[in-house]
């Protein structure tokens, strides 16, 4: 059994494998030590372990990891990976734009596939059907741009988004919401629309905490998967095993 470990700014997510199955995910606050004693004594069988962090991680929780693993993996960017990193600037490269774009190719292995994380930032990721990560954009998330505007403007108010809105708005407020939203979906279809006059084969995976919000209202055929990260930081632990 495999044991990821994602770490980000606010939360850790962990995810038990089984034969390349999830069979457990869980988020907690911060991984310490008691809640990682915890995990491992109910889950005995697990083996090898693949910690991404964004920030410094204490170092017993480390420690108690290679001591209880076989097979311990930090990522970081000299980890061999399953894919041909094109990047330039493979230091600045997020670990979890890295792991979701492995996640994705994993899927969807020798074919043009994009992957849209709509989190804190939107990301978009291309990885082509050679295999070969060739890099993306980055834009303000949802909560980021309604936050902007409040807080850039004198009297524009903070919002939140709203399932129904129209595309031309009759109160300010509306038209905030409309903006956003709207701006989100429009720059995400054409951002699509753009990668499939050169790539037919494209597959389009949307991940992120407001994946399922924006899923229904895109126009374009997307795949929705969000445990896309912990695919493929699955399978940097596995190929770097072999």
């Amino acid at each position: 059994m495999n044991l990821t470990i994602d770490i980000g700014n606010t939360r850790s997510k962990i995810a038990i494998f089984k034969q390349n199955e999830i069979i457990e995910a869980l988020t907690e606050e911060e991984l310490s030590v008691p809640v990682l004693k915890d995990i491992l004594l109910k889950n005995p069988e697990i083996n090898s372990v693949i910690l991404s962090s964004v920030k410094d991680v204490d170092p017993e929780v480390i420690a108690l990891l290679k001591s209880k693993s076989h097979y311990f993996i930090d990522l970081n960017k000299d980890t061999l990976i399953p894919i041909d990193n094109l990047y330039k600037t493979k230091s600045t490269l997020g670990k979890d734009r890295l792991a979701a774009i492995i996640g994705a190719n994993n899927i969807f292995p020798d074919t043009s596939v994009l992957v849209i994380d709509m989190g804190t930032a939107i990301t978009f990721d291309f990885i082509n059907n050679k295999n070969q990560y060739l890099g993306g954009t980055i834009s303000p998330g949802m909560e980021m741009r309604f936050k902007a505007l409040n807080q850039f403007t004198g009297k524009l108010p903070l919002l939140n988004k709203k399932e129904d809105y129209n595309i031309t708005a009759e109160t300010t407020e509306d038209a905030i919401i409309s903006g956003v939203q709207n701006g989100i979906i429009f720059e995400t279809d054409s951002y699509i629309n753009k990668l499939k006059e050169r790539y037919e084969d494209l597959k389009v995976i949307l991940t992120g905490g407001d994946a399922i919000f924006f899923d229904k209202k895109l126009k374009n055929a997307i795949f929705v998967n969000l445990n896309l990260n912990f695919i493929g930081l699955n399978r940097i632990l596995e190929y770097n095993k072999r």
